[in-house]
């Protein structure tokens, strides 16, 4: 079952805990104070928590996609926070966001990918008709990355140095 961010804060007042299944891309950026992270591409089996589990994502999307596997890694009552992170922030409830950290990669490559676009149909219409081959190019990895998981560019973007951790930390 759902949950909306005014009753989810009273559980998580009486002692429920709050878990984010988001990956730890988007955690980083911003988070929940106080909720654990659990992501869901290696969510584990939640044994011996005794308190109400609220399991949040950015939008409600994802924890609603898998309700069924969430509920089958609680060991208690289970919910879904209602609109995600995103009600809990149009509730007024606290958020802790760190904007030194980059964007989600998932982000920088819808980014990355439409800027390529952009730019080689514009170079075709001006320069070459020959760099509309590379806008199909960008399209076909897309298509790619989405019927596979696969995506080459998010694997690019994910070493770039404004996606890396400084050296010691």
């Amino acid at each position: 079952p759902t949950i909306s961010p005014k009753d989810a804060k009273r559980l998580i007042d009486q002692g429920g805990t709050l878990i984010d299944i988001r990956g730890a891309d988007e955690r980083a950026r911003e988070q929940i104070p106080g909720s654990h992270h659990d992501p869901l591409t290696n969510l584990s089996e939640l044994s011996g928590v005794a308190s109400p589990i609220i399991y949040h994502c950015r939008s409600g999307l994802r924890t609603a996609q898998n309700a069924g596997r969430l509920r089958a890694a609680a060991p208690c009552e289970a919910y879904i926070l209602e609109g995600g992170l995103d009600a809990w922030k149009n509730a007024g409830f606290p958020v802790f966001t760190d904007t030194g950290q980059p964007i989600e990669i998932h982000r920088q490559v819808m980014i990355g990918a439409g800027s390529l676009v952009l730019l080689f149909v514009l170079l075709g219409a001006f320069v070459s008709p020959v760099f509309y081959a590379f806008s199909g190019f960008i399209g076909l990895g897309l298509v790619f990355g989405g019927a596979t998981g696969i995506c080459g560019m998010a694997k690019l973007l994910a070493v770039m140095p404004w996606n890396r951790s400084p050296a010691g930390a």
